[in-house]
């Protein structure tokens, strides 16, 4: 299996759904897991034990909507229950999800992180909206964006390009990814 890191996206196999829905939860767990199941969403990779690759399991999570009360479901699954890893989606593709006012800024952010040559992905809120289509976004809802940098020089420039976007109906979070798989809050990085 490739190396696993935070913010992938699994996709579970039929007979991995299986094996989750056959686990004892209870009635708010199971029915927002079964419409996970049934419409084949993606579970999220989360930090992962650090016994994970003896035990051959995978912890995973399912940051359930509005629907239901915004619960974080907690699950490890074998690796041979993942079809497949696949990535939040890029910023550029999902903007238009984001509250009108705050297009302007976005097309700035969008074209500063272009001249950085870097590409953000969106997970949080916004990111599980545009994969699910759901209710997980809300009044007070960050803008969660990940940029995957190619050393120090680079995070610098990223990071004030983030640090550009002042928009006070949104706030703007989010990490610098490392190709070592280390990962920084941008925040952090621009006070270090």
């Amino acid at each position: 299996m490739v190396p696993l890191h935070r913010h992938q996206l699994a996709r579970l196999s039929t007979s991995g759904w299986a094996a989750v829905l056959g686990r004892p939860w209870d009635e708010q767990a199971r029915e927002c897991l079964a419409h996970w199941a049934s419409h084949q969403l993606p579970l999220v990779v989360t930090r992962q034990p650090a016994d994970s690759a003896a035990s051959k399991q995978i912890a995973l999570g399912l940051p359930a909507p509005m629907r239901w009360g915004k619960r974080r479901i907690a699950l490890q699954v074998p690796h041979a229950a993942v079809l497949g890893l696949d990535e939040f989606p890029r910023f550029a593709d999902v903007h238009d999800l984001l509250p009108p006012p705050a297009q302007g800024a976005i097309r700035e952010l969008l074209g500063r992180l272009h001249e950085c040559h870097a590409t953000a992905r969106v997970f949080g809120s916004y990111g599980w909206r545009a994969i699910s289509g759901l209710d997980h976004v809300h009044a007070a809802s960050d803008l969660d964006l990940s940029v995957t940098v190619e050393g120090a020089a680079h995070a610098d420039a990223v990071a004030r390009a983030l640090a550009s976007f002042e928009l006070p109906l949104l706030r703007l979070d989010g990490e610098l990814l490392f190709n070592d798989g280390s990962a920084v809050a941008w925040r952090e990085w621009s006070e270090w």
